[in-house]
C-alpha cells in the first residue's frame, strides 16, 4: 500500500491496495493514512452496495442517514446523490450533518455516473486553515461555541422539490428530530490531536454570546479564510473511484460546473461522537446542556 500526495495540505491517492481482500493490518494502515492525509482516493474501487457498506463497517458503525431516519428507516443503506438535471445543492463548503448531536467521523463516496466535463469534488483542510491563523486569532476563537441548525438541509430539500405535498410534514418532523445544537468552533481531532475549524456553511448559524453583527463578521472571515486554495485538494472522478475522508477535520464541496450534465455518487457515513473543544465535549441541544 502506498499513499501518493495529491496536494500540499491534504489528500493522497492510495495504490497497490485490494479493498476486497483487506486484512486487519491493511485496514489499520488505511485508517492511519486517512488520519494523516485527511482524505484518500482509490481509483477504480468499483464496490457494489454490500461491499461499500462492509468497507465502511471496518472503520466504525455505519450511520442511518438523517433523511432516512425521519422517513422511518431503521437499517443503514447507501445513499445515491444525483444532480445535473437539477441544480447541484452541495456546491458550498460544508461538512456533513453537523446539526446532529454526534456528527459523523468519516464519509465514503463512490462515483457512479461521471459527467463528460466538470463535476470534480474539492476538499479543504480545516486543520491547516486553523494552523495558518495568527496566534492571536487562534486564542480568540479557541473555546467559542457555535449553533448548528438543520434549516440549511431543509432549504436544499425544498429547492429540489422533494416529497411534493408531504414536504411541510417532513420538514416539521425533521426539525423535531434535529433541534439546533451547540458545537465548539475549534474542534480537536482525537485521533491526530490537531485542532481545526469546525465550520459548515449550510448549518452554522451563529456564535454563542456574540451579537449577530459580530458573529456574522467573524464567521464570514473564517469562511473566506477556508476558501484559500492552499488548504485544498481536488479530485477529478472516474466511474468507480472511491473517496474516504475525515469529517472532523475537513470541509468539502462539489464543483457545480457540470450542470446540466448528470452526475451520481453513492455515499455512506460512519461513526460519530460529540465534538471536543478546548473545554471538552460540548455537543449540546440548544437550551439543554
Amino acid at each position: 500500500m502506498k499513499f501518493i500526495p495529491v496536494a500540499g495540505s491534504l489528500g493522497a491517492e492510495v495504490v497497490d491496495l485490494d479493498l476486497r481482500a483487506l486484512s486487519e493490518r491493511e485496514a489499520a494502515q488505511l485508517q492511519a493514512g486517512l488520519h494523516e492525509f485527511e482524505v484518500v482516493f482509490i481509483r477504480g474501487a468499483d464496490l457494489d452496495d454490500d461491499e461499500h457498506l462492509a468497507l465502511g463497517g471496518r472503520f466504525g458503525p455505519v450511520n442511518l442517514f438523517p433523511f432516512s431516519k425521519v422517513m422511518g428507516a431503521t437499517e443503514p443503506v447507501t445513499l445515491m446523490i444525483t444532480d445535473g438535471p437539477t441544480k447541484p445543492t452541495a456546491d458550498g463548503w460544508h461538512t456533513d450533518v453537523t446539526y446532529a448531536l454526534e456528527p459523523p467521523d468519516y464519509a465514503f463516496l463512490q462515483a457512479v455516473i461521471v459527467p463528460e466535463r466538470g463535476g470534480d469534488t474539492i476538499w479543504a483542510s480545516t486543520t491547516a486553515a486553523f494552523e495558518a491563523l495568527s496566534p492571536t486569532m487562534q486564542a480568540l476563537i479557541d473555546g467559542l461555541e457555535v449553533v448548528h441548525s438543520c434549516e440549511g438541509f431543509i432549504a436544499g430539500a425544498s429547492e429540489q422539490g422533494q416529497l411534493g405535498d408531504q414536504f411541510e410534514e417532513f420538514a416539521a418532523a425533521y426539525r423535531r428530530m434535529f433541534p439546533p445544537v451547540v458545537h465548539p468552533l475549534v474542534r480537536l481531532n482525537p485521533d491526530t490531536q490537531r485542532k481545526g475549524l469546525f465550520l459548515s456553511s449550510y448549518y452554522t448559524t451563529g456564535i454563542v454570546s456574540m451579537t449577530d453583527a459580530e458573529s456574522d463578521a467573524l464567521l464570514g472571515l473564517l469562511q473566506r479564510h477556508l476558501e484559500d486554495p492552499r488548504f485544498h485538494c481536488r479530485w477529478s472522478w472516474r466511474p468507480g473511484d472511491l473517496a474516504i475522508w475525515d469529517e472532523r477535520s475537513t470541509n468539502h464541496r462539489s464543483a457545480g460546473d457540470h450542470f446540466p450534465q448528470p452526475r451520481a455518487l453513492r455515499r455512506i457515513e460512519v461513526g460519530g461522537a460529540r465534538p471536543v473543544g478546548a473545554a471538552g465535549p460540548i455537543g449540546a441541544v440548544l437550551g439543554r446542556r
